[in-house]
């Protein structure tokens, strides 16, 4: 499986592309910087069949506008996660930035489960930063793109709107189902393993197994 990841925005969030046939890639939460981040994609011999969004913060669906208006793609997005979606322009500006609002179509709810698009995919439910939050597992490569879930050294907020301290400890038990070995791809910072975090991540340390 191929994956490449750009860091995009004021806030350093990453998008994904992941293909391991060229005719049938991926590209995981398109955040922001639409020209850079279409430049970017046509650099590559691939051909796009779809938009996956971890979640809908707006730092992750930035550029969502100029893709599906370039490339005609669906978008997947959990259904609990869209009012934050349909939100999204708002919300970025309260803190200070401007993005275009992502569309509503070609929207397509994205449930738990199997996912045959790109490489295939485990879908896994992981709310708690946000409503409808997911990750995308790839077993065969032992990866898994956390989004905002799990980062290396920390865990998604949980002191913002919509967030839930309960649900979030809940999904990191979830996630960390998953073998140690797992190469996590998150939403913001480098790539790292469960394992690693598993031994070194406080948050999960304490977490594990804690009583939601």
């Amino acid at each position: 499986m191929e994956i490449r990841s750009l860091e995009l925005g004021p806030l350093e969030a990453r998008a994904y592309l992941v293909w391991r046939e060229p005719a049938r890639a991926v590209l995981l939460d398109p955040g922001a910087e639409p020209e850079k981040l279409l430049a970017w994609v046509e650099g590559f011999a691939v051909e796009l069949e779809a938009v996956l969004l971890t979640h809908a913060h707006f730092d992750h669906v930035g550029a969502v506008a100029a893709v599906v208006e370039k490339r005609h793609l669906p978008v997947y997005l959990h259904p609990r996660a869209l009012p934050v979606y349909r939100r999204a322009a708002a919300s970025a500006a309260r803190w200070g930035f401007a993005i275009p609002q992502p569309p509503e179509e070609p929207l397509v709810a994205l449930e738990e489960g199997s996912l045959n698009l790109g490489p295939g995919f485990t879908v896994l439910h992981l709310p708690g930063h946000c409503p409808g939050h997911v990750a995308f597992y790839q077993p065969e490569a032992g990866t898994v793109f956390s989004g905002d879930v799990l980062f290396a050294g920390g865990v998604g907020r949980w002191d913002i709107p919509s967030a839930d301290r309960e649900e979030l400890v809940a999904s990191i038990n979830k996630l960390f189902g998953l073998p140690d070995e797992t190469i996590v791809y998150p939403g913001h910072g480098p790539e790292t393993t469960l394992a690693a975090e598993r031994e070194t991540n406080r948050y999960v340390r304490q977490w594990l197994a804690a009583p939601s």
